[in-house]
């Protein structure tokens, strides 16, 4: 135990580890120690990085690139991403309004500890990605919880999220298609909540990790096609870990107005410097090179997307909405609350997650560390003989609660 004058920070002590890493870690323990345990807690494509991306890396590793890079990025990198706004959505960037960090996370992390004070407020739409509370936590900032109902497909109510803004709320996140829902905001809902965005001043934070994993015609809806005026208030969050199944690469890249980079940069070079710079000529292959990989991956998941939601409706109880975009399932399991199994009693979702795991065998995530206690999440980034295994295990499971 550390002696008093060394205790933890606050801030620390506040904050859970994350909870989809820490089922993954359980699941594999399970897993190394012999049991058939099947996994769908984790939120990585199950297909291997593009030929090209890795002989990218390896490359660079050859040609001697494993030295500091400037720590926004190697330039071709960053201006390879302003082309890609460019061409896929034509917003126009210069590099300079690019940080290069490392993975997605990276990011979101640099860009609320470069401008959250104490007590400022920041409305977090739940369900919600795991991280983003505590990451604002850790910025001394405060997260506003704004539920999303699963009646409206989680999409936006700018009435009820209204009722959550106050004088101490400085900014917004924005996840679509979402981590864990697989939702997709509607044009008109963005629109409404960008009025209110641009007439607050507040700072709009677009995490478009999974835009490029989409299963509707079309663009993806987006909050500056909505209304283009919040452009110098906006903060664009991306990277290749989804699009390009290279999670362990750790690349990501936040974009948005100088004055705010400049300020990232300044606590990246502090923290992490650049990020890896083999990894950065594997990311500046994928942006540059065949761009069939996203397509793949699409094709990949819609037969597992439609078994998944398909089979979900089917068991006594429980709703799923039809996910949009991204490769999760996030079913209402709240039907089997109150129930037991020998005396077990399955009291919300991280006892329903435990009792799937320990009995069925299968890993799941609890909706609980979303923000909403009633669901469980799946990945389907896994093979169809898994999913169809894994349901057949869950239907028993959860026939056997009294």
């Amino acid at each position: 135990m550390l002696p008093e004058k060394f205790a933890l920070a606050e801030r620390v002590l506040q904050v859970a580890p994350s909870p989809t890493l820490a089922v993954n870690a359980k699941a594999k323990a399970l897993r190394a120690a012999g049991a058939d345990i099947l996994n769908f807690s984790v939120g990585e494509p199950d297909l291997s990085t593009p030929a090209h991306v890795c002989e990218a890396g390896k490359k660079a590793i050859d040609e001697g690139h494993t030295r500091y890079t400037p720590v926004a990025g190697i330039i071709e990198l960053r201006e390879a991403i302003c082309a890609k706004l460019k061409q896929d959505q034509g917003w126009e960037y210069e590099a300079d309004q690019v940080q290069v960090c490392c993975g997605g996370k990276h990011g979101l992390y640099n860009i609320f500890q470069a401008v959250l004070n104490p007590g400022d407020e920041v409305l977090i739409p739940a369900p919600y990605w795991v991280s983003y509370p505590p990451m604002v936590q850790l910025a001394g900032g405060t997260p506003v919880i704004v539920p999303l109902k699963e009646e409206n497909d989680f999409d936006f109510d700018p009435e009820a999220l209204a009722q959550y803004v106050t004088p101490k709320t400085k900014a917004i996140v924005l996840n679509s298609p979402s981590n864990p829902t697989g939702s997709v905001f509607s044009h008109d809902s963005l629109a409404a909540v960008a009025k209110m965005a641009y007439d607050h001043g507040w700072l709009v934070i677009t995490d478009d990790m999974y835009e490029e994993i989409s299963y509707i015609d079309g663009k993806i809806p987006h909050i500056l096609h909505a209304d283009p005026r919040l452009r110098d208030q906006t903060v664009l969050s991306n990277g290749v870990s989804k699009s390009f199944a290279m999670t362990g690469w750790r690349i990501g890249w936040s974009v948005g107005p100088i004055e705010l980079i400049k300020a990232m940069n300044k606590i990246q070079s502090q923290s992490t410097s650049n990020p890896a710079a083999p990894s950065q000529y594997a990311a500046l292959a994928a942006l540059t090179g065949p761009q069939d990989f996203p397509r793949q991956l699409r094709e990949t998941f819609v037969p597992r997307r439609a078994y998944f939601v398909e089979t979900l409706q089917t068991i006594p109880g429980v709703t799923c909405v039809n996910p949009k975009g991204a490769f999760y399932v996030f079913p209402n399991f709240s039907a089997y609350y109150g129930k037991s199994f020998n005396g077990r009693i399955i009291d919300g979702s991280v006892a329903l997650a435990d009792y799937l795991l320990s009995e069925a065998k299968v890993a799941t995530v609890p909706g609980a560390a979303f923000g909403a206690d009633a669901f469980i999440r799946f990945s389907f980034a896994t093979s169809m003989d898994v999913i169809k295994r894994g349901m057949e295990r869950i239907s028993v499971a959860l026939a056997a609660l009294r």
